[in-house]
């Protein structure tokens, strides 16, 4: 495994540990399955949609906000009045700046709104799912790189039970390949793609374009890193992306609500050709 990898898995394992002693398995399921469920994610009939990323620093360029949690929320409720379909948020603490109680409070101001939170982080054990479902997350990011089969299957059981989608995140045609057989028994999949080179921590945007082809069939296809302009957000939804996940370029941005739309714009009007 890439060495960045490995010591995301180790410090996540930690973490999971950390917070098992205090709140064991049991509890954590009980508390997750009496949270109001946000449903399915609900795709816009247009064409193209995009996940809209809440995310305080980022390994490969640093801090990109000091705002506080009550700006944060602002932000995420932005995103969501602006059309995101989802906000994704990092709850990875020592090189995104994340918190667990980010994804809480952002989760309870957009429920109203009817738009899910989806915990980012580099999740390991069936736990982190259900801590995820229990702080009102509609969704979860796994990383396939990181997990083995079997535990990516529990983890896909778990989020039916919760209710909650499951974005299965690829860096490359094998890790596509390797997400078929989830996609097959879960109508809640989605399968990204991310551009990163995790040995540089380089985007390689030409990669989105060059593996459009190779999703699972039947999948809902996102793209991921390097989006930063509406030309992006056609490019790629040119290519048979329905979704892209953006963060950096929102966080960095001082107006991300026009960001968002302007990219929902020129995303549905590239799948009109």
């Amino acid at each position: 495994m890439n060495s960045f990898l490995q010591t995301m898995c180790d410090t996540s394992h930690a973490r999971m540990w950390q917070a098992k002693s205090v709140k064991p398995l049991d509890a954590v399921v009980c508390e997750a399955l009496a949270m109001p469920k946000m449903g399915a994610l609900r795709p816009n009939t247009e064409g193209f949609d995009l996940i809209a990323e809440i995310k305080k620093a980022s390994p490969s360029q640093g801090e990109l906000s000091q705002e506080s949690e009550t700006d944060l929320i602002q932000r995420a409720v932005g995103y969501a009045e602006a059309g995101a379909v989802a906000v994704s948020v990092l709850t990875e603490p020592e090189r995104f700046g994340g918190d667990m109680e980010h994804l809480r409070a952002i989760a309870a101001e957009l429920r109203p709104l009817g738009v899910p939170a989806m915990r980012k982080d580099f999740i390991v054990d069936v736990y982190q799912v259900w801590e995820a479902a229990a702080a009102g997350a509609g969704g979860v990011l796994l990383i396939l790189r990181i997990l083995d089969d079997h535990i990516i299957m529990d983890m896909l059981e778990a989020a039916a039970q919760a209710r909650m989608f499951v974005l299965l995140e690829a860096f490359d045609e094998r890790d596509l390949q390797r997400a078929v057989p989830f996609v097959s028994v879960n109508k809640r999949v989605l399968v990204g793609l991310n551009a990163r080179n995790l040995d540089t921590q380089e985007v390689e945007n030409q990669r989105l374009i060059t593996l459009a082809n190779r999703f699972p069939p039947n999948c809902l296809r996102v793209a991921e890193s390097g989006l930063s302009e509406a030309k992006d957000a056609a490019a790629v939804a040119k290519a048979g992306y329905q979704l892209a996940l953006v963060g950096s370029a929102l966080m960095r941005d001082k107006n991300p609500k026009d960001l968002v739309a302007k990219m929902l714009v020129a995303g549905r009007e590239a799948t009109q050709w």
